[in-house]
């Protein structure tokens, strides 16, 4: 008997059992996040929905049933906690369905959120924004939309009126094309670049799903992890970020080899620079062989070098100001204000990146000499991974890179940790736009993002840190390990 084979007929021969159903229950709690993801963009414009102004009969399309904001926040929360209980279920539970149909369900959903408006934060108006100065000949990394305020797409931001661009020239490029296709009508502009991350979350479902073809077990939590994710389709597919984009330059870049890896890895560098930490994958892996390795760390340096050099160095300035922020929901939130309270007003940025960098090496360092086996993929998902937790400035949308990688790994008690990150730090977004949070729904902000959120996060980073220690110190005890030394 082969090992689908055997796997298939385990699950099968459960069918009467308490696992079947707490199984049942599991793809059950997914499939209703999915559904709830779906409903909030159906009904229209709301709290977690920006308004797209423009005909109706364009595309994006929706009820427009101008529903409250305390029930499509009641709905987002519904979807986040069922997504992550019922994904977690799903990964632990020995139940194991045909990963083709996730896999296809995960990807028309994915296509059906892209005739929806975007929801979950107000991100894709800023993308239209900067695409459209960039169609219009200014520069997006110099030029703030605030500048055009009587454009009808750059006036239409609600947030980041008076910022520069923070994204790579790869997604402006993707952004400007999108304006060019949309013209001076926002909902259309919206609508190519829904199409464009469609097409990525879709691409990269199957990639994974090809990659992934030799092992049903890796198959099957690869679709879980990704194509079937609860909460990527309401982060990546139904709130449409720009890192979806990167992802799925990423994956492709593991996937390949030569200079084609390289040029996939400067492509999603182009898009958000922080996606550079999958590069130490390739270069771990090909450490032994200087030749491969200089052809993909070459194409990947140049291929960087050229698209930045089109933008210009100030396209950095953005990114530099970012690495300086701390986020709200964030542990390093605690530590300023604790550094505030015994010194004194100021921001004590350099203490703060100073105290990341150094969680950040303990983090991949005891993972990485936990990590079962040293592969591209598995060491680029420890060093992203580490880059998430010990992060300043961190939102949800940033995990779909962690959860592509693991996908490609197959580390469950890593994805375990990552997906009760994502659950709990999606709490504290809801919802992410500020301007419509009614009066007494403050304390979603007060309570949830700058105090629960926080030290829960500050007990799970902590929790990480623990397990991986002892889990390197197990797999370097045990007799006849293989595990590498760092």
């Amino acid at each position: 008997m082969t090992r689908e084979a055997s796997v298939v007929d385990r699950g099968r021969g459960r069918t009467g059992g308490p696992t079947r159903w707490s199984a049942v229950a599991a793809y059950g709690a997914m499939g209703l996040s999915a559904v709830l993801t779906v409903l909030i963009g159906l009904l229209g414009p709301s709290a977690m929905v920006p308004r797209l102004p423009g005909p109706s009969w364009h595309p994006p399309y929706s009820l427009q049933a101008d529903p409250g904001p305390h029930l499509v926040i009641a709905m987002g929360a519904a979807a986040i906690l069922l997504g992550g209980a019922g994904l977690a279920a799903a990964l632990r539970s020995p139940w194991r369905p045909d990963p083709r149909w996730p896999l296809m369900a995960g990807c028309a959903v994915a296509a059906l959120l892209a005739l929806l408006p975007p929801s979950g934060s107000a991100d894709h108006l800023n993308y239209a924004a900067y695409g459209r100065l960039a169609a219009l000949g200014h520069d997006p990394y110099a030029v703030t939309p605030a500048e055009l305020p009587a454009d009808p797409v750059t006036g239409a931001v609600q947030e980041w009126t008076g910022v520069t661009s923070v994204y790579g020239p790869v997604a402006t490029a993707v952004q400007a094309l999108a304006s060019l296709a949309g013209g001076d009508s926002v909902r259309l502009t919206v609508f190519a670049m829904a199409l464009v991350n469609a097409a990525a979350f879709i691409g990269t479902a199957l990639l994974l799903h090809r990659l992934t073809a030799g092992d049903p077990e890796l198959r099957l939590r690869a679709v879980l992890l990704w194509a079937a994710n609860p909460l990527m389709i309401y982060h990546l597919s139904a709130g449409m970020h720009v890192d979806t984009l990167a992802v799925a330059c990423m994956v492709a870049a593991l996937m390949a080899g030569g200079a084609r890896s390289g040029l996939l890895l400067g492509l999603g560098i182009g898009v958000k620079l922080n996606a550079g930490l999958v590069a130490l994958g390739p270069a771990w892996e090909l450490r032994r062989s200087p030749a491969r390795l200089a052809v993909v760390a070459g194409t990947a340096t140049a291929t960087v070098a050229a698209v930045y050099a089109l933008a210009g160095s100030h396209a950095f300035d953005q990114v530099s100001a970012a690495s300086r922020k701390v986020s709200l929901a964030t542990p390093w939130q605690l530590v300023k204000g604790g550094l505030q309270g015994v010194f004194g007003p100021g921001a004590y940025s350099a203490w703060i990146q100073a105290g990341s960098l150094i969680l950040l090496a303990a983090l991949a360092w005891a993972m990485l000499r936990a990590v079962p086996a040293r592969t591209a993929p598995a060491v680029a998902a420890v060093l992203v991974v580490a880059w998430l937790f010990a992060a300043p400035y961190a939102l949800p949308w940033y995990d779909g890179l962690a959860f592509a990688l693991l996908a490609m790994a197959s580390w469950p008690a890593l994805e375990g940790f990552m997906v009760a990150r994502v659950t709990v730090l999606s709490l504290g977004y809801l919802p992410a736009r500020e301007i419509l949070r009614p009066a007494d729904l403050e304390w979603t902000k007060t309570l949830l993002r700058e105090t629960a959120v926080p030290w829960t996060l500050l007990a799970l980073t902590a929790a990480l840190l623990w397990w991986a220690v002892r889990a390197a110190t197990r797999a370097h005890r045990r007799p006849g390990s293989a595990a590498p030394r760092p």
